[in-house]
């Protein structure tokens, strides 16, 4: 089975493309900007989901759904909001078409909105018009809610699970009583994120807040987790707002007090999406493909018989099934891939191109001794292992995968960061790439110039760099600590 993979040295950007198309993960639609995700990048997805809605379910959260159109009337209660996102909406103007004399279709312009809807870019302002009827006393919060769903906003310049047209994501909108709880949620939530970063998708992250510049439009604080790509980009992988009060006074969303009076409610908002899968193939993945962590991965084990001819098959796939019994036991994904349309040679390549954790070969020469030869993605090692307590031995081998994959990405990460302190360092090490920790007097104009000399943005200030003080890298001004630059997708 040819790859043909483009080498990451060679052509970053084309080689995700490539392994993106030929790993099966997603291709592009009909639609410009928006993609079709396939059975095996949507499993992904489903793993994804699955991991990330028990946490929320543990902190508390529930899940709902909310209309996928917007009253137009609803952003312009938010300034800032609409301000934000004005550029990338998109916009149902008629709800029926009919066919002209010609046997054209064409829209009816009899059938014209009186208000134009709105194809959510979020929902924050569909759900606070919500929240303003669910709420009346201290009583009735917090709300924790979470959804599921689809988003549109209007990308120029699409990337497969980068940046898309239409995207999935879950997004969190809670509601709170004080100030203090607000706070605290949307700071627990970045954490829940940054544990699943880093303990499922097996990829380090910096936690911190954002920067006036970068904040969600109509955030009062942005919380985020930044992560590092092989190609020395950064990828903002999640991101948690407290929303202040700014929701709730757009949409009159207020509740009578423990002490009997009128207050508006607090509000937080969090959310992430499909952009995951491009950060874990990014993170991880080598130019002979993908490579999945095994709590993320949706088949952990395939198995793949050598034989010649069906005999040999039905014996071997007497002891597979064997197999396959103890590793569903212990919980582990494995899929028996006994099709007799494609040599074992072609599996190998195949399962290797998607990413599958551990691969298992055996033949009659393995039924007779008792063994299995055992193939790991990651390092691409083998060896021959007897099949006795092969659970026990499998169930370690992808703890030991999962912790090699992140500790790879974590010796990467260390490996491109570094501390500059003048205007020199700071250029020169940016041409390099990585994450650029320096010092910047905390003004959104020398931000917005640094951005403009060196296309680098402050993807996060880190919550472990506060109150060490420096000179600003540009103007020389007091800073209070240093930030974390890079240049980012």
């Amino acid at each position: 089975m040819a790859k043909q993979l483009t080498s990451r040295k060679e052509n970053y950007s084309q080689w995700y493309n490539d392994l993106v198309i030929k790993a099966d993960l997603a291709e592009n639609s009909a639609v410009r900007g928006s993609m079709v995700i396939k059975p095996h990048g949507y499993a992904i997805w489903e793993k994804m989901q699955s991991a990330l809605d028990t946490m929320f379910k543990e902190t508390g959260h529930q899940n709902a759904y909310f209309p996928l159109f917007i009253p137009k009337s609803f952003f312009a209660k938010e300034a800032s909001h609409v301000e934000g996102f004005a550029k990338e909406c998109a916009v149902v103007t008629h709800y029926r078409l009919k066919i002209d004399e010609d046997g054209k279709i064409i829209v009816d312009e009899d059938a014209k909105l009186e208000e134009e809807l709105i194809v959510r870019p979020t929902s924050e302002t569909i759900i606070w018009d919500t929240y303003r009827k669910w709420v009346q006393s201290y009583r009735d919060l917090p709300i924790l809610i979470n959804q599921w769903a689809n988003v549109v906003r209007w990308e120029m310049r699409p990337r497969l699970f980068l940046r898309t047209a239409e995207f999935l994501w879950q997004e969190g909108h809670t509601a709170h009583e004080t100030k203090n709880e607000a706070i605290e949620e949307a700071e627990r939530m970045v954490g829940v994120y940054a544990d699943f970063a880093e303990n499922w998708l097996g990829i380090p992250v910096l936690k911190g807040v954002k920067s006036p510049n970068e904040r969600f439009a109509g955030a009062v604080e942005t919380y985020c987790i930044e992560a590092l790509m092989q190609d020395g980009k950064a990828l903002q992988a999640g991101t948690s707002h407290f929303l202040g009060q700014n929701f709730a006074k757009a949409f009159d969303v207020k509740f009578v007090s423990r002490e009997n009076i009128q207050e508006f409610v607090w509000a937080t908002s969090w959310g992430v999406s499909t952009r995951l899968i491009g950060a874990l193939i990014m993170a991880h993945s080598d130019d002979n493909g993908l490579v999945l962590p095994p709590k993320i991965a949706p088949i952990q084990v395939v198995i793949v018989p050598i034989f010649k001819d069906k005999e040999q098959l039905a014996a071997i796939s007497e002891k597979v099934k064997e197999i396959v019994k103890v590793l569903k036991a212990k919980n582990i994904s494995v899929k028996y891939d006994d099709r007799d349309t494609h040599k074992p040679g072609f599996k190998f390549a195949e399962w290797e191109l998607k990413g599958i954790p551990v691969r298992l070969a055996i033949g009659p020469r393995d039924l007779e001794n008792g063994t299995v030869e055992v193939a790991r993605r990651d390092t691409l090692e083998k060896d021959t292992l007897q099949v006795t307590n092969i659970g026990e031995k499998i169930e370690n081998l992808l703890i030991q995968i999962q912790d090699n994959i992140f500790q790879k990405a974590l010796s990467y990460r260390d490996e491109h960061t570094y501390n500059v302190d003048t205007w020199d360092e700071f250029t020169n090490r940016l041409e390099q790439g990585g994450f650029v920790y320096a010092h910047w007097d905390g003004t959104p104009e020398t931000e917005l110039i640094i951005k403009g000399k060196t296309k680098a943005t402050i993807r996060v200030i880190p919550f472990d760099e506060m109150h060490k003080e420096g000179k600003c890298i540009l103007t020389g001004k007091l800073s209070k600590q240093r930030v974390v630059f890079a240049k980012a997708y």
